[in-house]
């Protein structure tokens, strides 16, 4: 029998739910691994990628797989995994990229994935230096496996566990961007039928804009103020992501439901499919501590190169727990390791 790490609450079923594995277990998997003196930033749950000392500079790793979708898979791929490298202040440099496709697989769809890989890498300045491509038995759709490598200088590593009591919270543009759009993937002739042309158009178009990468502003806040932490909210969404900070970190969250942005398209999604926006697939959204003034700073930075943004929260003692502020009233913010997009999966 499992623990629920989030809830306190055990689950019945021997197998685990679709999503990511119970973070408590994991950890008790990763206490068995054995250390390397130049790796500085190892397995951990809620770390964004491996960090090994290179010399001069460090060496940050990501891997991460695109499994909701098979659309638009070859952007996803580049640019899931080179979110969680800027993250910790490093700039991606080099990926490569594991193909496993489906019975029936031709080769336009091969081609398309490519020149998508090959279209983002060049956007982000980024070489695809290997991988593999196969096809494989009992799949129904195309699954990709990036590997990410980057660099960052010694003394500009950033990482999820280094939020600190009084930090504020600051989120980049809105919450939910990734699972709006795969929403709109998986619905679409349905969303026909429903939605204006003009919205569904713009929904179509939101892994481009406002985008599902936050590169840009992880490295120009890394290099322009004095960031504590940043974290890449991905499956679980928003609060899965405020967890897993506050659990690297070892403090508490609370936070303001009013000052977190949601598009209005993404509103719109949740209420037709009953979903909350916190809990849904938000690549395209950066989680930012730092103390006020440095806080301060970066929001005339945002503004000033026309990033959205807003402070939601702050960063409290670990006793407080995570809490979440609605309409004055203060709640416990409940988190499980369930993506709301699976309810529709």
């Amino acid at each position: 029998m499992n623990l629920d790490s989030d809830s306190g609450k055990n689950i019945d079923s021997k197998f685990f739910p679709v999503g990511k594995i119970e973070p408590r277990f994991l950890e008790d998997l990763i206490s068995s691994i054995p250390e390397d003196k130049r790796v500085i930033v190892g397995p951990q749950v809620g770390e964004d990628a491996a960090v090994v000392d290179f010399g001069a500079n460090y060496l940050v790793i990501k891997t991460d797989p695109i499994t909701f979708t098979s659309e638009n898979i070859g952007w996803y791929v580049v640019n899931i995994n080179a979110n969680d490298l800027a993250c910790m202040g490093a700039t991606p440099r080099w990926l490569l990229v594991t193909l496993l496709l489906p019975s029936r697989t031709t080769k336009e769809l091969v081609r398309d994935v490519f020149d998508q890989i090959t279209s983002a890498c060049r956007k982000l300045g980024i070489s695809l230096v290997g991988g593999h491509a196969e096809v494989t038995h009992n799949l129904d759709r195309t699954l990709a496996v990036g590997n990410m490598v980057g660099e960052v200088p010694r003394d500009r590593l950033i990482r999820s566990s280094g939020a600190k009591v009084g930090d504020v919270i600051v989120l980049s543009k809105g919450i939910a961007i990734e699972g709006t759009h795969v929403i709109y993937q998986k619905k679409k002739e349905e969303l026909e039928k429903r939605l204006p042309a003009a919205m569904l158009r713009k929904i179509r178009d939101l892994i481009y804009e406002p985008g599902i990468s936050v590169v840009k502003e992880a490295l120009l806040a890394s290099q322009r103020v004095k960031i504590h932490s940043m974290h890449d909210p991905t499956e679980g969404g928003l609060k899965s992501g405020l967890w897993e900070l506050a659990h690297a970190s070892r403090v508490g969250v609370r936070v303001e439901k009013e000052k977190i942005a949601v598009l209005e398209e993404t509103k719109k999604l949740c209420e037709l499919y009953e979903l909350d926006p916190l809990g849904l697939l938000a690549s395209g959204s950066l989680i930012l501590t730092l103390d006020r003034k440095e806080a301060e700073r970066l929001s005339r930075i945002y503004t000033q190169r026309g990033i959205r943004h807003s402070i939601i929260g702050e960063i409290t003692p670990p006793e407080e727990g995570m809490k979440i502020i609605q309409k004055g009233q203060e709640f416990e913010l409940v988190v499980d390791n369930k993506d709301e997009i699976s309810k529709l999966l």
